[in-house]
Parts: structure tokens; sequence; C-alpha cells
């Protein structure tokens, strides 16, 4: 069947509000020598595509303009080299931009296998949390058997993938969480204990919970007045890795902490990333993290779904910060 000239897609007619996202329509792109053309299910929403919306986070030049970081779908055509996938093959891959429509180029060696038994909708849930907690608690923070690890925002959609994949590799995990439900929900997802920040010196309740010594990782997308408590409940050769700042980029350092304990602050943003280092990224989930899912012993938490249309409703509840766990945009 012959592939449509234009297609639906959700745009940013101009930096501002939910409201700003418009559908709108426009030519179905082209996949380039090792890219595939993925005919979208399902797409992801992350707080990064809340960024772009409102004129906060610059769009790397060689990216799609339209939100959308992640995908789920089946493969509608391939570029000249690509020999990954077959036509038809059902994925879901980690995207450049673009993913608010109906059709979506990727590199091939970004996209994996849909894991058994989960439907496409549940596969666009995954790649940017699982390449984000991967690439940061692992390859960087080298979260290695036996280590413990605090998750800052626990019922984030990166808070709920990093609690199950860490729980799954046999760490234990404690979080952050902004209520009792929410923390109640951390404790489920396979958390040992989880603080609410509202009411609780979350710094204090780790000391206490690992008898002094402190959690040898730290995933945090808080920042700011986070990190001096931060410093005080890691334990020596502990790791701080920083994925974003919803409390600000700027904070106060005890360097003397740092030397003491030899602490490592480290993070990453993945957008700007090759596509190299995102191709590695997917062999060792596909390797390490994809059985784990098949296994049952990491499930995707959708908190909702919207039909494409509805991507301003969808932000508007992403910036409430209401949910637990993701949500979907359907195609």
């Amino acid at each position: 069947m012959p592939l449509p000239v234009k297609m639906r897609a959700v745009e940013i007619s101009r930096p501002g509000g939910p409201e700003v996202l418009k559908l709108a329509e426009r030519p179905v792109p082209q996949p380039k020598a090792h890219e595939i053309l993925v005919k979208v299910a399902a797409a992801g929403v992350n707080r990064p595509d809340v960024l772009q919306r409102s004129g906060n986070y610059p769009v790397p030049p060689d990216a799609s303009d339209l939100p959308g970081l992640e995908i789920a779908g089946e493969v509608a055509a391939k570029g000249s080299a690509a020999t990954l996938w077959k036509i038809g093959d059902k994925l879901c891959a980690l995207v450049h931009g673009g993913g608010y429509a109906e059709y979506c180029t990727v590199p091939e060696v970004q996209a994996l296998p849909v894991p058994k038994g989960l439907s496409l909708i549940e596969a666009a849930s995954l790649p940017e949390t699982c390449f984000t907690v991967w690439g940061n608690v692992y390859d960087r923070a080298k979260l290695a058997p036996g280590e413990s690890l605090l998750v800052q925002g626990g019922t984030s959609g990166i808070g709920v993938t990093a609690i199950q994949m860490a729980a799954a590799t046999g760490n234990r995990v404690f979080a952050t969480a902004g209520s009792d439900e929410k923390c109640a929900a951390c404790v489920r997802l396979g958390a040992e204990k989880a603080f609410n920040y509202r009411a609780q010196d979350f710094a204090a309740e780790v000391l206490a919970a690992t008898a002094g010594k402190g959690v040898n990782v730290i995933l945090d997308m808080v920042g700011g007045d986070y990190v001096p408590r931060e410093l005080k409940c890691l334990a020596e050769e502990g790791r701080l890795v920083f994925i974003a700042y919803l409390r600000g980029p700027k904070t106060e350092l005890n360097i003397d902490a740092v030397m003491r304990k030899r602490l490592t602050i480290t993070g990453s943003t993945l957008r700007p990333r090759s596509v190299e280092f995102k191709g590695y990224l997917a062999r060792s989930l596909r390797e390490k993290i994809w059985p784990r899912i098949e296994a049952g012993k990491i499930k995707p938490v959708i908190y909702k779904t919207f039909p494409l249309a509805q991507a301003a409703e969808a932000h508007r509840l992403m910036e409430s910060s209401q949910h637990i766990g993701k949500l979907v945009l359907t195609v």
C-alpha cells in the first residue's frame, strides 16, 4: 500500500501554555539511509516536551520542530541502508523529536522490539525513561549489585522506571514523593521506603534507613536546594547524578563533604547525544532490561492516555504533577 503524502501532527504554534499545541497537516517525513519510517500508534509525553512548548528547551538544529521523544508503532518504510528491521515489524523507539504525529523517522539502532506481552501503547511509555535511567543510573553512576539508590520524584515517569529497574536488578531503592498516596505507590513499585518531602526530611530518613551509611547513588531531577541535603545522605564513594533541575540549576556546594566522602557529582542530557551512543544504550537495554520487562519484573505504569488531538490536555495534566507514571498520546 503506498504511503500517504500528508499526515496529522501536533505542532507548537508559538511558545506558550498548553493551548499553543495545535493539530496540523504536515508532509510525511522521508527516512534517511540508516533510518526507518514508523507508522505511529502511540507517543509518550515527557517533561522536555513541556519545556520545548514553553520555549525553554532549544530544539537541536537537526531535529524535527514537532514535540515527542518516544513512540511505538510499525515499520512503514526503510532507508536505503537500513537492515535491522522489516516492513511491518512492531517496535518502540527513542526519537529526536517529531513523535506527536502519524508518522515519524528514527535511526534504526534507536528502536527496540515491543516486549512480549505488551501493547503498543504500553511500549510507547518505555523508551525515554528506560534510556535515561539506564544511561544515568547504570552507565554514568555505575550502580552496582548490592548498592542502594535514592530516586527523587519517585512517581514521575522517570521515577517509576528507576524504582522498578533498580528493584529488578537487586538493589535497595528509596524514593521521595509529594504525598502519602504517591509514597505508597513508590513502595508498591519496589521501593523499600518512600519519604513525603512535604512532611519529612529525606536526608535524615535515608540515613536512618541505612544505619547512618547513606545511599550509593542518587538520581536527581530537582536540583536547587536539594543538593546540600543530598550530599549529607550519600555514602562514601557515593554518586549524585543530575537529569533535570525543577528547583533551579544553582545550588550551594559543601566541598568538604565531597572531599571527605570522595563523592562524584555528574549528570547528562540525552537528546544531544549521538546516534551511536543511543544505539549503545538500546543494545544494553535489549540485553539487560527487556528480559526483565518480559518476565513481568518491570511494568509500564500508564496514568492516562489521550488522543493525539488532545495533546494540550496531556500537557496540562503533566504540569499539574497529579499523575503517577506516564501519559501517552494515542494516534
